[in-house]
């Protein structure tokens, strides 16, 4: 079987490349570029990559052990319409977006391999190194997405929007491996980034810098009003935060909210950073056709949490959802994601908390 590979220059997808290769796949390796005007500020992250970074460096290095064909394909253009500048503009009316979430649906399974079979480069599936399951279940007529065995490196909270005709598409070559298995996978075959440190952040620096804007100070305020300190930019904070609001007090304060009209960062307790619910939109299914009006499930509003059980309401697009115990830092513009046990339901954006 011909198939595209999305290489990264990291472990996760060489190590998918080469499992690909040894059961006698043929493969072509192709890297994301987006090194184009305000994607330049990304390029520390290993999913994404300019011509000249260490990553594509890495992955050419992968490539010629490989003996396969390797293609950096821009999607530049298309990555600061779809993924940077909503990013931004939700950072700027203080909600906290997902970049990856974004990216994954419609760049990195969308316009990224569209484009490399545009140029020419002939596949028959798309893999990726991230740490999921996917199979047919012939009994329901379906792609499942499921949970990767190895649950602290589990990617499924990523993924929850992809759509059949992508998951029908696609390979997950490490989701019955853990990290120790890929590692120890990769020194075993001398692949050259056998111990290559994984990438954490999708952007270390100034979201000042990043977004091209001035840090405009307001006041911080606890949620009686009371003036507290000051801060340098709403767009610095997220829902739940505690480092950062460099304020001396007698306990320990978190950011809880904000309000935009007057410029102010509220903050408070760490227990006032609990929520009973939120409300969901932007809803996207991979298991069912026509979502139910109700129903239980587990959730998780962080990929890392784990999952806690939830009631679920859904009308006229929204989804209402009830937390069986009160959850910490629910942050609108994150998501919120339903599983069935190890299976990825769907999932939506978070409107506001309860």
């Amino acid at each position: 079987m011909n198939i595209l590979i999305g290489i990264s220059g990291g472990v996760d997808s060489a190590v998918a490349a080469h499992i690909l290769k040894s059961q006698g796949h043929c493969i072509t390796a192709a890297m994301m570029k987006i090194y184009s005007g305000k994607s330049l500020k990304f390029t520390g992250n290993s999913c994404y990559a300019s011509d000249k970074s260490g990553e594509v460096q890495d992955a050419e290095k992968i490539c010629e052990q490989l003996k396969c064909r390797f293609s950096l394909i821009d999607v530049s253009d298309e990555f600061d319409k779809l993924v940077f500048s909503v990013f931004k503009n939700e950072y700027m009316n203080a909600r906290t977006p997902n970049p990856c979430v974004l990216c994954n649906p419609l760049i990195k399974f969308g316009v990224f391999p569209q484009k490399a079979k545009a140029l020419g480069i002939p596949f028959d599936k798309f893999a990726t190194g991230h740490y999921v399951r996917n199979y047919y279940d012939s009994c329901i007529g379906k792609y499942i997405l499921k949970k990767s065995i190895n649950c602290k490196k589990d990617q499924s909270y990523f993924l929850y929007a992809l759509n059949q005709e992508i998951l029908a598409n696609t390979l997950f070559p490490l989701g019955e491996m853990s990290k120790d298995d890929v590692r120890n996978y990769a020194r075993l075959n001398n692949i050259p980034v056998a111990c290559k440190q994984d990438s954490q952040d999708f952007y270390s620096g100034k979201y000042s810098d990043l977004f091209d804007t001035k840090d405009i100070q307001g006041e911080i305020v606890d949620k009686f009003g009371n003036v507290l300190g000051i801060h340098h930019g709403l767009h610095n904070y997220t829902i739940g935060q505690r480092k950062g609001i460099l304020v001396s007090h007698s306990f320990p304060l978190y950011v809880v909210g904000f309000d935009m009209s007057s410029n102010r960062l509220i903050v408070s307790t760490k227990d006032d950073t609990y929520s009973n619910g939120l409300i969901a939109t932007n809803l996207s299914w991979i298991f069912w056709d026509k979502p139910r009006t109700s129903f239980t499930a587990m959730a998780k509003i962080r990929s890392s949490q784990e999952p806690f059980e939830c009631t679920v309401n859904i009308d006229n697009g929204h989804a209402r959802v009830v937390f069986s115990a009160p959850q910490c830092a629910v942050a609108p513009g994150q998501a919120i994601v339903f599983y069935d046990n190890e299976i990825v339901l769907g999932g939506g954006t978070i409107l506001s908390n309860l």
